[in-house]
């Protein structure tokens, strides 16, 4: 089962990271949210931080602004991660550029689009490039 990481989770309904949540738990993923307030949502734990999730992520989502970015940067270049999503609003070329240098996959797109239209399972799923 992949591991997916929802940078920005929160509790409130009407936030998209946690409809992501709920429809990423839905379709079966593990589900890890990460957010400053930390705390558990939809009955998983959340954390404050990367390095303190007990496990790998596969696929880390993000839901945050590129300024709220910084401070997981370095962690999420170190990490085994292999696709990071940069939903609507979130882009940021030099953070994304980071990402792309330490061989991690980097996507635009939304989240609940690409697993609502079957393409979260694609390897992309959205607009993407990598280094090679």
């Amino acid at each position: 089962m992949e591991t997916v990481g929802i940078l920005g989770g929160r509790s409130n309904i009407e936030r998209n990271s946690r409809l992501a949540q709920e429809i990423l738990m839905d379709e079966g993923y593990d589900v890890v949210p990460i957010s400053a307030r930390g705390g558990e949502i939809l009955g998983r734990p959340g954390y404050t931080s990367l390095r303190d999730v007990p496990g790998p992520i596969d696929t880390l989502t993000v839901y945050v602004s590129p300024k709220n970015i910084e401070p997981h940067l370095d962690d999420i270049v170190r990490s085994s991660i292999r696709r990071v999503i940069f939903n609507p609003g979130t882009e940021s070329e030099a953070i994304q550029a980071r990402i792309r240098e330490s061989g991690k996959l980097v996507v635009e797109a939304c989240t609940i689009v690409m697993v609502k239209t079957g393409r979260f399972d694609d390897g992309a799923g959205g607009r993407s490039d990598t280094t090679d």
